[in-house]
């Protein structure tokens, strides 16, 4: 069985920062590209950042580049999004997806970027 579970999100203040984990089972992990994607009330599903499956390239929406990293550990079939400098505009639930043949998409974490 498939899945990947998403932690770390909560209600941060502007300029403060997080981290999220995802935590992947079911599949070859270190063969797929991860990605993290985000979706704000009322807006489509957009795509943050991507890592190969070699974690050696990466690459992030415009909006983010400089504040976010994304980084993955195989040994422990994980993804990491770490987020700096944040925004009230990075307000979302925030979806970590895999793939290669097929895609998988984890439940999602709620991130809250409020003073």
């Amino acid at each position: 069985q498939v899945d990947l579970v998403e932690s770390g999100g909560g209600l941060v203040q502007p300029g403060g920062s997080l981290r999220l984990s995802c935590a992947a089972s079911g599949f070859f992990f270190s063969i797929y590209v991860m990605s993290w994607y985000r979706q704000a009330p009322g807006k489509e599903r957009e795509l943050v950042a991507t890592i190969s499956s070699d974690g050696e390239s990466t690459n992030y929406a415009d909006s983010v580049k400089g504040r976010f990293t994304i980084s993955r550990d195989s040994a422990k079939n994980t993804v990491y999004l770490q987020m700096n400098n944040l925004n009230v505009e990075d307000t979302a639930v925030y979806y970590c997806n895999a793939h290669r043949t097929a895609s998988y998409w984890g439940q999602g974490t709620q991130v809250t970027v409020s003073s």
